[in-house]
């Protein structure tokens, strides 16, 4: 079993205690290893180590769990480097929902005009936690899942020797969510989805060992009507039999972009606004699990669940225990998808082993499904770019290129708005005068 040192930059969110959690439910691949949370909050992260340490404890497990304020002591001697975090935290993800819908665009975490900010903001902070990696665990390896993911791998894949790997929940997650949608097993799936990240389509799928698409079509047909079928579920069932194949939750932004635009404006709070009004409730669960000698978190009562980030310890038990398996990853595409450049980070699947995570060659997208997807590579690209050494004026051209955005006027605008908001987290180049 691997015996590594793991820094999780991040390990006082409130999504930190749920990956403890998961480390904890496979704590057999990784016994006799360090995890050092690293966060800027003193008393959160104590709150999370008392959590991982007691759990590890109630399982017999023999991993040390430390915690410190000190990114470049945390780094030291890593093997591997986790990061999940969130600058401006929830906060900023209220602007980034609640601006641009004053221009009539969506606002999104990770989509549209949400989506840039959060990226500028995640890729200027990646850039500070590079540094300290350079100095401290030089050769370690970084498993992401700070958002948007794909475009914080293609900065740092485009301008580091570091190496990257992306993760994200989505390709298990949303054909689960599409067979419980239309009324079948989820467990009786086969489905592989390519693309980007938030923006992948399967390119093989079957159920029972069948054709899934003309099942799905055949499903919608009959409950097009459905009242009970509503919001994202009937949207992704839609999309699914139209265009036969399964998509990404995350297109529903594109292919239904004005229903979803017309129920935020309606909605009186943002996604944002809803979680910090919950915010106060996972801390105070996660003080009373830190008493307990074996803590278990309610679903209900703690951020993202009970096991969160378990794809990146999934990844890295497979690396470092050097298993040879398949999963989803986000990496440089290298052949894997046909018709994007090499080194274009793409959604895929990637064996995991001993020398790494390699893309493996996988089915054409049908040309139906590539325009969308090809146009969100192109801004993925441009944002990256900007992001890492760009000017305000190569920020406000990405922004435009978005398929949300779609207006050089509306762009000008809400960047020059938005980067104000965000000053705080931005450099100086990326700020207008």
């Amino acid at each position: 079993m691997a015996r590594i040192k793991l820094a999780y930059v991040g390990g006082g969110s409130t999504r930190a205690a749920g990956t403890m959690a998961s480390l904890a439910h496979q704590g057999h691949n990784f016994d006799g290893s360090e995890i050092v949370l690293i966060d800027l909050d003193e008393q959160r992260l104590d709150l999370v180590q008392q959590i991982a340490r007691r759990m590890m404890s109630a399982r017999g497990l023999d991993i040390d769990v430390t915690a410190t304020t000190d990114r470049l002591a945390g780094l030291d001697g890593c093997d591997a480097v986790l990061t999940s975090f969130r600058p401006g935290g929830f906060e900023a993800r209220v602007l980034d929902e609640r601006i641009p819908l004053s221009y009539g665009v969506i606002g999104q975490e990770t989509q549209g005009p949400g989506g840039f900010f959060m990226a500028l903001r995640s890729i200027t902070a990646m850039k500070s936690i590079l540094e300290d990696i350079k100095k401290a665990c030089t050769d370690a390896v970084v498993f992401n899942y700070t958002n948007p993911v794909n475009i914080v791998s293609q900065a740092v894949s485009d301008h580091t020797e570091t190496a990257i790997i992306s993760l994200c929940e989505g390709p298990i997650v949303y054909p689960r969510m599409l067979a419980e949608a239309a009324g079948l097993d989820p467990d009786k799936l086969d489905v592989t989805s390519v693309g980007l990240n938030h923006g992948s389509w399967s390119v093989h799928h079957e159920y029972d060992g069948q054709p899934l698409p003309p099942m799905l079509r055949d499903i919608w047909t009959d409950r097009a009507d459905d009242p009970e079928l509503t919001g994202q579920t009937r949207r992704m069932l839609h999309l699914a039999a139209a265009m036969g194949s399964v998509p990404s939750g995350y297109f529903q932004y594109y292919y239904f972009e004005q229903e979803i635009l017309q129920e935020y404006r309606n909605k009186p709070t943002t996604r944002a606004e809803d979680i910090l009004a919950e915010v106060p409730m996972y801390w105070a669960h996660y003080e009373e699990q830190a008493r307990s000698g074996d803590p278990q978190l309610d679903p209900a009562r703690s951020r993202g669940g009970i096991h969160e980030l378990e794809l990146a310890l999934d990844c890295m038990a497979a690396v470092y225990n050097d298993r040879g398996e398949t999963m989803p990853v986000n990496v440089a595409n290298n052949g894997s998808v046909k018709g994007f450049p090499d080194s274009l980070v793409v959604e895929t699947v990637g064996r995991c082993d001993a020398d790494g995570v390699h893309s493996v060659p996988l089915p054409d997208l049908p040309a139906h499904l590539c325009g969308l997807v090809e146009s969100l590579a192109y801004y993925q690209q441009a944002a990256a770019d900007a992001a890492w050494n760009g000017t305000d004026r190569e920020a406000t051209q990405a922004l435009a290129s978005h398929p949300l955005v779609r207006s050089i006027s509306v762009a000008e605008k809400l960047y020059a708005d938005m980067a104000r908001a965000h000053r705080n987290h931005l450099p100086d180049r990326l700020v207008p005068a």
